[in-house]
């Protein structure tokens, strides 16, 4: 139901899991584990599995804070996303990786809830794109010292918000990992 033509494929976009985005975030041993839990699953149904890692000043390129988590291993083959920016699309080759893919739904898992996985859900759904986001298995770290709100009531509302995301000729869904339909 995408807007985006001659495409029919889903995609697992797996947004920054990396050793210092994930490194002190909320559940994050068992959000790690739900996504590893849907990368099997999606390299089983013979789904590809999109990796986004972020790098800016703080997250240099090339160092172990910058390497995704030991769980979570790219298969050869796998795409690969280097992004600069919130939204994974902004700025990258993101677009034409899914389009060559033939996608026209995205499955979205990562880091950080109220940063990248906002923009990224945003960004993919404003581009026309089917988007599901899964309830549990995105997370963050706690920014409450800055006047965020408590991290499990940034998710909630994070999951909240989006299931009620609409837009002519597209779709946003929230689902549990153990629930999501890879076909």
């Amino acid at each position: 139901m995408a807007t985006l033509e001659n495409r029919d494929g889903t995609a697992l976009l797996v947004v920054d899991v990396q050793n210092d985005v994930v490194g002190g975030a909320y559940e994050r041993d068992a959000v790690v584990g739900r996504i590893a839990g849907l990368v099997d699953r999606a390299r089983e149904a013979g789904v590809p599995v999109v990796w986004v890692q972020h790098n800016d000043p703080e997250l240099v390129r090339g160092t172990e804070g910058w390497a995704l988590v030991p769980e979570l291993v790219p298969a050869e083959g796998e795409a690969h996303v280097d992004k600069q920016y919130g939204d994974s699309f902004e700025g990258t080759d993101l677009e034409e990786i899914l389009a060559g893919l033939g996608v026209d739904r995205l499955i979205v898992a990562g880091a950080e809830t109220d940063a990248c996985i906002r923009s990224t859900i945003h960004g993919a759904f404003v581009r026309g794109y089917d988007t599901t986001l899964v309830s549990d298995a995105h997370t963050a770290g706690d920014k409450t010292a800055w006047g965020a709100p408590p991290v499990p009531d940034v998710i909630a509302h994070t999951n909240l918000y989006w299931q009620f995301q609409g837009g002519p000729g597209k779709t946003a869904a929230v689902v549990k990992a153990a629930d999501v339909d890879l076909g």
